[in-house]
């Protein structure tokens, strides 16, 4: 799931190192799990992120594993804040990001 969510941001241009680098966080506070089927190893998945919702610290992702034979894994729903680093309080998003909501609206 943090890969699907790094790449999601990854793709509308926004590293989630540099972020960090800048002092903002984007932890998970909450997250429900619905496991269908297991995955083995060595198995190639694909990982779907798709955005839900935004309010002013929080972002929601839905997300879904697809094994090889395109047949469904993994569900999923999470919940994260957007904290400034040095207090670990909950911060507005940094303004590239308010333009990302504002272009999913």
């Amino acid at each position: 799931f943090e890969i699907g969510r790094v790449e999601w941001l990854r793709n509308k241009g926004v590293s989630y190192k540099s972020m960090e680098e800048s002092g903002i966080g984007l932890p998970i506070v909450n997250m429900n799990i619905s496991y269908k089927k297991s995955a083995r190893y060595d198995e190639l998945l694909t990982i779907h992120t798709t955005f839900k919702s935004h309010s002013s610290v929080k972002i929601e992702f839905d997300c879904a594993i697809y094994n090889e034979a395109n047949e469904l894994l993994t569900t999923a729903t999470f919940i994260l804040v957007f904290v400034a680093l040095k207090t670990g309080r909950p911060t507005a998003p940094p303004d590239y990001i308010l333009e990302i909501f504002k272009s999913l609206e």
